[in-house]
């Protein structure tokens, strides 16, 4: 039975012969290098990645800070609301 992609009884002709020339390398880069290379690298990609971070300006971060702050109070004012609902209940179930 033959479809579009291929034979279901007979596997394709890449399954049927890996690649056996293929070598596989132990370490890679990372073995080329000492630690305090590697560090380096690290700190310089750490660097390069926060240059391409848009930063807020102080107006956005003015707002947003304020918006996460009203979120947070009311969401707390919420939960002292549940929490006091929910004790009163508790007193009149158990007496």
């Amino acid at each position: 039975m033959t479809d579009a992609v291929g034979s279901i009884d007979m596997p394709d002709a890449e399954d049927e012969a890996p690649d056996s020339k293929k070598k596989t390398r132990k370490g890679g880069k990372r073995a080329k290098k000492g630690p305090l290379k590697r560090l380096a690298l690290f700190y310089r990609q750490i660097v390069a990645e926060l240059r391409k971070v848009v930063w807020p300006t102080r107006n956005q971060l003015t707002s947003y800070t304020t918006a996460v702050i009203i979120f947070v109070v009311v969401v707390i004012g919420l939960i002292t609301l549940m929490d006091y609902g929910l004790g009163h209940v508790a007193k009149y179930v158990f007496g």
